[in-house]
């Protein structure tokens, strides 16, 4: 691990919890590729004792990890609705119109932009993944291919585009230099305007134990507590935050310039005090952590080994980047889960890194008939289920891994 925190420039001494080896989650493997030679890193994560930030290495550049990219947000069905919904309520909220202007960093496939422009308020996005940006410049949403920091924000704010309500959803973890990504924040935003930042939530994560969440393209994991000390830095503040469902319990901050007097909600208090009662800011709440972790993988593999010894056949659904961390971790390939699927074309007939289970479309598993159907994304298993219900007509059940693994009849 590099000797100083990517916030505050702290010594990092604290292990927070090693997860082994693994390689990149989303970088996808081509079967003519199955036989060379992948390279895995460390997966450690580190607390920074000054700042609160838990973090990883960062051991390739975001241009090697981020131009060609795998994860469609469109093809979620509830992450889409997710974002129809925050478009109803932020535009109400906001009074936004034709004469507003919204930029969303990490737009991916204009899932969400797109509901915007629907309403004809001005917006743009900034998606650095060259394959992902032209899906949504297919679809209508005017598209940047840039890597947001300070000089890109000084470049639109240079061409009128100043923001009068920045989206930056899932996408803090993903940047190495924080300093230079919220500093751009601070740029863009307008005097009045409001920036919404989502991301999961490092206290949720330790209670459910995602330990899957955690993986080389997720930088930083955040707390309400390490957020607020990173906004203070560059000139901004947290004056609401929402606890969301979304990837097993999520934040959704309301920034805004720092010298606004605006008026602080009892939610970012409550949540503050939350925190600390958790041990967060003594360091405390961290230490229980890993054990448990190991428990999930013993009994994942152990709820395996016992299948293949009955015969059982077991496959998977979905092919999202906590699969690669939870196999990675778990020491699993195809032997004990013989393929999975996942509704994306941009990952059918592809291997998971790693592992190398094959990803098929879910028509195959009408075709195999397993005897399990284990979850990978966990966070949308209701959907998942409702879409899937088909395969209890010939006994089947599904496999929940996390927080505990969980069988569904």
């Amino acid at each position: 691990m590099s000797s100083t925190c990517r916030h505050c420039g702290n010594e990092l001494e604290v292990s927070f919890c090693n997860l082994g080896t693994s390689p990149f989650a989303n970088s996808l493997i081509e079967p003519e590729q199955s036989g060379a030679a992948e390279k895995h890193y460390p997966l450690e994560m580190f607390l920074c004792s000054n700042c609160l930030l838990v973090q990883l290495d960062a051991f390739e550049s975001p241009d090697a990890i981020f131009r060609e990219y795998s994860y469609f947000s469109s093809f979620s069905d509830s992450w889409v609705a997710h974002a129809r919904a925050y478009v109803d309520s932020i535009s109400s909220k906001l009074a936004l119109n034709d004469g507003s202007q919204v930029v969303e960093i990490a737009s991916n496939d204009g899932y969400l932009l797109k509901e915007f422009v629907r309403r004809k308020i001005p917006a743009l996005g900034i998606e650095p993944a060259i394959n992902v940006a032209k899906a949504a410049q297919d679809a209508g949403v005017p598209t940047i291919t840039e890597f947001f920091g300070r000089d890109l924000a000084k470049t639109l704010v240079g061409k009128g585009l100043a923001a009068d309500l920045i989206i930056a959803n899932n996408v803090l973890a993903h940047v190495p230099d924080l300093n230079d990504f919220v500093g751009g924040l601070r740029i863009l935003l307008k005097p009045r305007g409001t920036l919404t930042i989502e991301f999961p939530h490092l206290l949720r994560l330790m209670e459910r134990l995602q330990f899957d969440t955690v993986y080389h393209e997720h930088f930083s994991y955040f707390s309400l507590l390490a957020a607020e000390k990173l906004m203070t830095t560059h000139g901004l503040q947290i004056f609401d935050v929402e606890q969301l469902q979304t990837h097993g319990g999520s934040l959704r901050l309301y920034v805004t310039q720092r010298e606004n007097d605006v008026r602080h909600t009892d939610r970012v208090s409550a949540l503050r005090e939350e925190e600390i009662g958790a041990g967060l800011l003594t360091g405390e709440g961290y230490k229980a952590f890993p054990q448990k972790v190991r428990e999930v993988r013993r009994n994942l593999l152990r709820f395996l080994l016992e299948a293949e010894e009955q015969g059982k056949i077991v496959v998977g659904y979905g092919a999202p980047a906590k699969a690669v961390t939870l196999l990675s971790y778990c020491g699993v390939g195809p032997d004990l889960i013989r393929f999975t699927v996942d509704r994306s074309p941009h990952k059918q007939g592809r291997l998971l890194p790693g592992s190398r289970i094959p990803i098929y479309a879910p028509d195959r598993i009408k075709e195999t008939r397993p005897d399990y159907v284990l979850i990978f994304p966990w966070n949308i298993k209701d959907e998942i289920i409702a879409q899937m219900d088909y395969v209890r007509s010939w006994g089947a059940k599904f496999i929940v891994p996390i927080p505990e693994l969980t069988i569904v009849p």
